[in-house]
């Protein structure tokens, strides 16, 4: 399922509204989650997104951080294309590769993390796909296999050696 490519205008620093008839399809069939390519400056971004209904306005909101804008290089009051597909994916998020070798060396570990919340698992995907350099982030999710079997569930801590 996807949607139409459509216009719009960058009106919120720190969200995008979505025309209740655009996202209409995804909320009936209960999607909160979706993929979303924007297409702005000859440049694309693709990312996954959370959506909600704006009790407001009745449209549909998701956050978009400064970070992406910056990336696009968007102002207030600029307009650029976009496009929502439905979320097919496992956790509503890339897996770092490295993150994946690690858990297929570290079982456990694996199935500690899927015992976790959604939220929780993208929240540490998240983590890990911050580092830079693959080594690193290696090194970050050997650490987290090891939290996760003492049970160390604490999101400061997740990535440090005590």
């Amino acid at each position: 399922m996807k949607s139409e490519k459509f216009k719009i205008t960058h009106i919120n620093l720190y969200n995008i509204f979505i025309p209740k008839e655009i996202y209409a399809p995804f909320a009936d069939k209960n999607m909160s989650r979706v993929k979303v390519k924007i297409f702005c400056n000859d440049k694309i971004l693709e990312f996954y997104a959370a959506v909600k209904r704006d009790k407001s306005s009745g449209d549909f909101k998701m956050m978009f951080s400064k970070a992406k804008q910056k990336e696009l290089n968007l102002k207030l009051g600029d307009t650029f294309k976009m496009q929502l597909f439905e979320d097919t994916s496992k956790y509503g998020v890339d897996v770092p590769e490295e993150l994946e070798e690690v858990f297929l060396t570290d079982y456990e570990a694996y199935t500690i993390f899927e015992t976790l919340t959604k939220g929780k698992q993208r929240s540490i995907i998240y983590g890990i796909k911050r580092f830079k350099g693959s080594q690193n982030k290696i090194d970050k999710a050997l650490v987290l296999c090891e939290n996760l079997k003492r049970r160390n569930f604490e999101p400061i801590k997740m990535f440090k050696l005590e």
